[in-house]
């Protein structure tokens, strides 16, 4: 029975490390347990996002009655603080420190300003929708109010995520470096399922008591999450001190070398058209599918976790391809090409009244996202040097947050304004959106198209396949 038992390990050992997309991404010197560790602060992102962009959107425009083109500039309240990401990856890249860190002390400051902004937000919701004793209040203070919680939110999530790439990037070896991007998004995208999934049941009797106890409980597990994940990750010593002699360079110099490297500024472009393309949605599936469809809260909380089923599954694929030398544009390309189909069948399930369809259509957009954020992500770390590395992460960060940012309130803002011209027709603001992003990801393949073949695009070193 041993002997039985040892062989049954080796051969599960040898399967995982040549199948699962990520399982070659430890080394040495960080295990795998140290990176599944360290992917904790993806869990609580993924958490984060799901409750911002899946349930408290579908709540407030469907249970408390707030106007979409409202919850779509709220939900993209953390485009102000976006375009910062470059300026604290470089702030990470050159801190100074007696205690020798360089990235935690921006991860923790980020994770105390996102638990901030959950601890305050269910409050201001109630008082925006002017729920209860809050009709009482001046409308101006719950939208300022509310507006303070996603900021805050933003910018802790912008910053964690920023600084935790990069400590990712600096524990692994260029050749990793694209299962650890595999990982660290899959990480996400689980954590968008488990939570898309737990709020929805949580929720599935819905009152302002319940949604406030789900949001505090999210702010909660964002410390702990955190906390566990860059625990003794990062070596002391890895920051200068601070009274080094040598001079740091200033952010200026610093952008203006990234800038001039390979194709920077089409790079930049193709990420920015690509995520506006799938990012409109993200303010209109829910409501989407509760006005047009007639489906509940519970069943549309459920296409966000079949969203990030989608992504999972394109992260993965793009993270088993990529480790073996394929060019990161044209995953990215691909992942385009499939979103395409995927907003079509979007647009079908509302003539044909189909929730299957448009299920479908929701899971093939998670994919095709799966695979250009992946392509994108590599193409960024296979072009930043060793000292940059915060800085361009922190550059995709920002523009891949900023176009989304914009595309989440383009969406909202489109949909009530044609609902209003349109006299109240339910349906075409919906189909409008979507065809406009089907226009936006035929520009994006056509931007990448020249971008396919460059060295930013090449895998540094491809892996060997596991045996």
């Amino acid at each position: 029975m041993n002997r039985i038992s040892r062989s049954m390990m080796r051969a599960w050992a040898g399967l995982g490390t040549k199948y699962l997309p990520f399982a070659d991404a430890a080394s040495g010197d960080v295990p795998l347990s140290r990176l599944l560790r360290l992917s904790l602060f993806q869990v609580s992102a993924g958490m984060t996002l799901v409750l911002l962009v899946g349930t408290l959107n579908r709540v407030m425009i469907v249970e408390l009655g707030v106007p979409a083109s409202l919850v779509a500039v709220m939900l993209a309240m953390p485009l102000v603080f976006a375009p910062f990401r470059a300026l604290i990856g470089f702030k990470s890249d050159t801190h100074r420190s007696e205690l020798g860190w360089k990235r935690v002390p921006y991860f923790y400051r980020g994770t105390m300003v996102q638990f901030g902004g959950l601890a305050i937000m269910p409050f201001a919701l109630l008082v925006l929708a002017r729920q209860g004793h809050a009709a009482e209040i001046p409308p101006i203070i719950g939208q300022a109010a509310a507006a303070l919680a996603f900021l805050l939110v933003g910018a802790g999530l912008n910053t964690t995520q920023t600084v935790g790439l990069a400590l990712a990037t600096d524990l692994t070896p260029p050749e990793k470096q694209p299962n650890v991007v595999g990982l660290m998004y899959v990480a996400l995208l689980a954590g968008s399922i488990v939570s898309a999934l737990i709020f929805g049941a949580l929720l599935h009797d819905f009152t302002p008591g319940r949604l406030v106890q789900v949001i505090q409980g999210a702010g909660v597990a964002t410390i702990l999450l955190n906390a566990a994940a860059v625990w003794k990750q990062e070596a002391r010593g890895a920051a200068k001190p601070r009274h080094a002699a040598a001079p740091d360079p200033t952010f200026q110099d610093s952008w203006s070398g990234f800038m001039a490297g390979d194709r920077a500024l089409a790079r930049l472009a193709a990420v920015g058209i690509g995520t506006l393309a799938f990012s409109m949605q993200d303010v209109m599936l829910e409501p989407y599918g509760g006005q047009v469809l007639g489906l509940a809260v519970s069943r549309t909380t459920l296409l966000t976790a079949a969203m990030a089923a989608g992504g999972l599954i394109g992260f993965s694929l793009a993270s088993y391809v990529l480790s073996r030398g394929f060019d990161a544009f044209r995953m990215a390309s691909l992942g385009a090409m499939a979103g395409v189909p995927a907003f079509l069948m979007i647009i079908l399930a509302a003539p044909l009244l189909s929730p299957l369809l448009f299920g479908l259509g929701t899971f093939l957009i998670g994919f095709g996202a799966g695979l250009f954020g992946h392509g994108t992500l590599t193409a960024t770390m296979n072009s930043a040097p060793k000292e940059q590395r915060g800085l361009a992460l922190g550059a995709w960060g920002a523009v891949q947050a900023t176009a989304a940012g914009i595309g989440v309130a383009l969406g909202g803002i489109i949909r009530d304004t044609l609902s209003s011209l349109d006299g109240g027709s339910v349906m075409t603001p919906y189909l409008t959106v979507y065809s406009l992003e089907v226009t936006l990801l035929i520009a994006a393949i056509v931007t990448m198209s020249s971008l396919i073949g460059s060295p930013s695009g090449a895998a540094p070193s491809p892996t060997a396949p596991a045996r």
